[in-house]
């Protein structure tokens, strides 16, 4: 009997365990006789695994009361709706739940501020620290042209933190967008491998903001603001490693700024 070929489809049914237990068994052994393509199937399901650890939280939110069920076939009967708005009430319920939850972000209060930033140092943690293919765009080597990109960027003088003392080295940084604009992202490791990831960008208030710890699945972090420009540290480490150097990130940008 021909075997089908391996599609990127299957690939993608076999890392979101969707595959039939007959066609799974010839992924597995297609994706051994292939080890260099086993290796992104593993890296795959590992950033799965790190994006669901960290948005649980916000998996684990109620849905908003106006999109409760009742809540929507109420407004959908009301005559005296806009036409665009029973539109709008009559496909959030065709959408269900997951659709609506989707949705949650329009008909909820932002995040804002410093819990802002913590949920986007966290996002961004879960998606560069496990690659290990790119997780940066800059190495460490460019590290004054780092400072430059991030500063001319940013519209703010920044610098790169050194945590080269406390066992740290820089692995170099990139750009990310968020939803308050860029920020810049940092990576750290230690020798055995484990990275840290620092995020910044100005925030909309001035001033200062004290430093606030956060958690996301695994990772923890803390989040502060100085003179406007907000920061977050994140990683898997102790939070007895990680809030002293939080604490050193914010000393010496407060001493160059």
């Amino acid at each position: 009997m021909t075997v089908r070929p391996i599609t990127e489809d299957d690939i993608q049914a076999f890392v979101d365990e969707r595959l039939e237990a007959p066609r799974r068994a010839e992924v597995e052994a297609y994706l051994a006789r292939h080890p260099e393509l086993g290796r992104r199937v593993e890296r795959m399901r590992g950033l799965g695994d790190a994006l669901r650890d960290a948005f649980a939280p916000v998996a684990a939110e109620p849905v908003p009361a106006q999109l409760n069920l009742a809540h929507l076939i109420e407004a959908r009967r009301r005559p005296r709706l806009p036409a665009w708005q029973a539109a709008a009430a009559a496909v959030l319920l065709a959408l269900g739940g997951i659709g609506g939850w989707g949705l949650r972000g329009t008909l909820s209060s932002p995040v804002t501020g410093i819990d802002a930033l913590a949920q986007e140092a966290s996002a961004n943690y879960a998606v560069y620290a496990p690659d290990r293919l790119r997780p940066v765009e800059l190495a460490a080597s460019n590290s004054d042209e780092l400072a430059r990109w991030f500063s001319a960027r940013l519209d703010r003088r920044v610098g790169v933190p050194d945590l080269s003392a406390s066992g740290y080295r820089l692995m170099g940084g990139r750009l990310v967008a968020t939803p308050h604009g860029p920020a810049g992202l940092l990576m750290y490791d230690d020798p055995r491998g484990t990275r840290l990831v620092m995020l910044m960008r100005p925030m909309a208030q001035p001033g200062d903001a004290p430093m606030r710890e956060h958690r996301a699945g695994s990772a923890t972090g803390y989040a502060w603001a100085q003179d406007g420009l907000g920061y977050s540290l994140v990683g898997a480490s102790d939070p007895a490693v990680l809030h002293p150097l939080a604490n050193e990130i914010r000393r010496t940008t407060a001493t160059n700024t």
